[in-house]
């Protein structure tokens, strides 16, 4: 990791990607430069947000001109480690952990699923949708076999600590915990969370206030 991608705030590189997907959608319209204030639109900040996010990564654009919008997906995919793949392993072969081996966008966005664990099994050496699934037992030792990069956790909450640290053990510098628990990493490892309950809850306030105040 460079000195510069430490000094970047969490919050910048947490709307980096929301930057490049409006960037790719203006390389789909063929548009070679972009304001910071049609960046700013598109990707739904001010407009200075976007100046200071993107000065973290060096460029500054051109008054009268823009930015670059090629030269700028390319700092910020570079930045955000998308210009290689990153092989991708899922713990836990159940309905969630399924579905998201079957979503192709992991791989088109350079994310490829190489391998599945679950410790039924009965699941082990099957094909879902075109990926092989090991037992848990062999996880640590297959995912540094595969040089498996992310690894994401898609287990029942009592198993989620013991899929870390094989992850961990394994290698796997990054995890991504779908399991609705809190696991702890060492430090070194990334680890984010989605909790799709907290974030129906969140959504359910702010219905709840709409339909108050209608």
């Amino acid at each position: 990791m460079s000195q510069r991608s430490r000094q970047i705030p969490e919050a910048t590189v947490a709307r980096l990607p929301v930057y490049l997907r409006s960037l790719a959608e203006l390389v789909d319209e063929k548009t070679s430069t972009v304001s910071s204030e049609r960046l700013a639109e598109m990707a739904g900040v001010n407009a200075a947000k976007v100046r200071k996010d993107l000065s973290y990564l060096g460029s500054y654009g051109t008054r009268g001109v823009g930015y670059d919008v090629e030269y700028l997906l390319f700092q910020m995919s570079r930045e955000l480690g998308l210009t290689h793949d990153w092989p991708v392993a899922i713990v836990g072969a159940g309905n969630l952990g399924s579905a998201l081996a079957n979503y192709g966008g992991f791989t088109q966005r350079g994310f490829p699923v190489v391998a599945m664990f679950d410790s039924d099994r009965q699941k082990v050496d099957n094909l879902i949708h075109g990926v092989r699934v090991f037992h848990t037992d062999d996880l640590a030792s297959t995912a540094s076999k595969l040089g498996v990069g992310i690894g994401v956790i898609a287990t029942p909450a009592s198993a989620a600590q013991d899929a870390a640290d094989k992850l961990v053990a394994g290698g796997v510098g990054s995890i991504l915990n779908f399991a609705p628990t809190v696991i702890s990493v060492p430090e070194g490892v990334s680890l984010r969370k989605v909790d799709l309950a907290l974030e129906l809850q969140i959504l359910s306030f702010y219905q709840e206030h709409r339909e108050s105040s209608e």
